[in-house]
Formats: structure tokens, sequence, C-alpha cells
């Protein structure tokens, strides 16, 4: 089974976000953060199980610098919610996937 998850850059960012005809959860994230690690399967599952309502998509802070600092992401994991290319929901933090999808419903 494939990733439905994308991996975004500071050069494919905002086409991506911007050009999106359903919401997209970035999830900020690093290599070397242990919480990055424990979130990640629960994006796969959102990302597979909700397709076609939300997009899933990950930025590596280290390696893309610009989107980071522009959505000012102090700590990780940090997800933001796009919905038409604005910034409407974000949540740092490991969550749980309940408990994620929750903060997230609004916005589906």
């Amino acid at each position: 089974m494939g990733s439905r998850m994308t991996t975004l850059s500071d050069a494919t960012f905002d086409e991506h976000v911007q050009g999106a005809d359903t919401p997209v959860l970035v999830d900020f994230w690093a290599e070397w953060c242990g919480p990055c690690k424990l979130i990640s399967p629960v994006l796969e599952e959102i990302a597979e199980e909700q397709s076609g309502k939300i997009q899933v998509a990950k930025v590596n802070i280290d390696e893309n610098l610009d989107v980071t600092r522009r959505y000012e992401v102090m700590s990780i994991p940090t997800l933001i919610l796009f919905k038409e290319g604005e910034a409407v929901a974000r949540i740092v933090g490991a969550r749980g996937k309940a408990q994620l999808l929750q903060e997230i419903s609004a916005y589906l």
C-alpha cells in the first residue's frame, strides 16, 4: 500500500496548498522528532480513510526553512489545516487519531 501523503518543499508548498480542491493538513516535522514519528502512522490512516475529503502533506522543517518561518512553526509536530489556501486550524503536538479527527472535522 503506497503512502497517500505528499511531501512538500519550499518550492512546491504554495502551488500545492493554494491549488488544492480539498482541505490540506500539513504536518511540519523533522527526522529527529520522537512525537513526529508517533503521529506519522495516524496521519497515514487519516490520509487513507479520508481520501477525497482531505489531503495530508508533510514538510521537513530542517530542509524547508522558508515555509517553516512563514507559518511561525516553533515546535513540532505542528499540523496546520489549510482550506482554500488559508490556514484555518493549527494543532501543536502529537494527538491520537480520534482527537485529531475531532479537531479538524469542522473544516471537512
